[in-house]
């Protein structure tokens, strides 16, 4: 017998899996709870929920007792077409592949973690804006207590790996089984349901840095043994600049999404400030990133793009694809 999970609860359980904090994971789990249909099918749910809710309860309580520390805690507002947070081992590139892809100006240097907090970037790709994040790095014996939730809510991430050390590709493997440690799994396509609710699939893809470096050649090989089977491969030298260009178009590809250009009647569309929305999204989603009462109140619109002739008018369910010109009618 199944659960019979309602569209209530699998939005509290997708406000679950975004929470930064204890106090927002128990208020999501407590939704999550209240919204569970009750019968022997969801038995084992339901106990699994008021565990994680007691778990919660305890970290609450234990962050109440414990000294306050600043700076353990990031919510890093999403911008542009996507947000990605960048990982990797200690001396990976990270923060040089940030300054290369973006303005920002981390502190880079020849010694290991030299980043000690997140620094923010957006990236250009022909007219939108992609957000990178550059994070400490990750160790089996070392992660940032805050690192774990920043990569949980990020639409993407970067797994950088450095070829200039034989270590590399190990280390690089390290990371990804440290943040599985905390039921954050990077993979390529995250499944289409997940038993567990408190695993989080965050897609990723993996960027095999200093591929200028002696012995690059025979890094990569280990490289595409450990990961290219199960994740989308990038190679680059962030220093020389090789790759960066496949790197940009591939980093928007992954995110999956349209740009949508929007036109006021009588008027020139706007060509040059797409709105971005998921891959099968309809007329009425866009609207919504409008303006929230454009959603309810749209009647219908007027569509120059694919599939359509010039001006043609469309419902609120027309589906939109990508570099649609839309002029809204509510």
């Amino acid at each position: 017998m199944a659960a019979n999970l309602t569209p209530q609860y699998l939005e509290a359980e997708a406000a679950y899996k975004k929470a930064q904090t204890a106090e927002e994971r128990l208020e999501a789990l407590k939704k999550m709870y209240s919204l569970l249909p009750k019968h022997k099918a969801s038995e084992k749910l339901q106990a699994d929920l008021k565990t994680k809710i007691s778990e919660a309860r305890k970290d609450i309580e234990q962050e109440r007792k414990s000294p306050k520390k600043a700076g353990v805690s990031y919510k890093i507002p999403k911008q542009g077409a996507g947000q990605y947070v960048i990982v990797g081992a200690p001396n990976a590139g990270k923060s040089r592949l940030l300054t290369r892809l973006t303005r920002a100006t981390p502190e880079v240097a020849p010694y290991p973690f030299t980043t000690r907090e997140p620094h923010v970037g957006m990236m250009d790709w022909e007219d939108v804006r992609v957000q990178l994040i550059d994070t400490p790095p990750i160790t089996a014996d070392y992660l940032e207590s805050y690192l774990s939730s920043m990569v949980r809510t990020a639409d993407a991430a970067l797994l950088v790996v450095d070829l200039s050390d034989d270590d590399g590709p190990f280390a690089a493997e390290a990371v990804s089984e440290r943040l599985a440690g905390t039921k954050t799994h990077l993979v390529s396509r995250p499944p289409a349901s997940v038993e567990d609710p408190t695993v989080q699939h965050v897609k990723t893809l993996v960027v095999a840095n200093k591929v200028d470096a002696a012995g690059a050649a025979d890094r990569l090989a280990v490289v595409r043994e450990l990961f290219e089977p199960r994740f989308g491969l990038q190679v680059i030298s962030a220093e020389a600049g090789t790759g960066l260009a496949e790197l940009r178009a591939a980093i928007y590809q992954f995110l999956n999404v349209i740009r949508v250009y929007t036109k006021q009647p009588g008027k020139p569309p706007d060509l040059q400030n797409p709105f971005t929305c998921p891959v099968g999204s309809t007329l009425v989603d866009m609207a919504a990133l409008v303006h929230r009462d454009f959603a309810e109140g749209l009647k219908s619109a007027r569509i120059w793009g694919t599939g359509v002739y010039d001006g043609q008018t469309v419902k609120r369910d027309h589906v939109l694809h990508d570099k649609d010109i839309v002029e809204l009618h509510i």
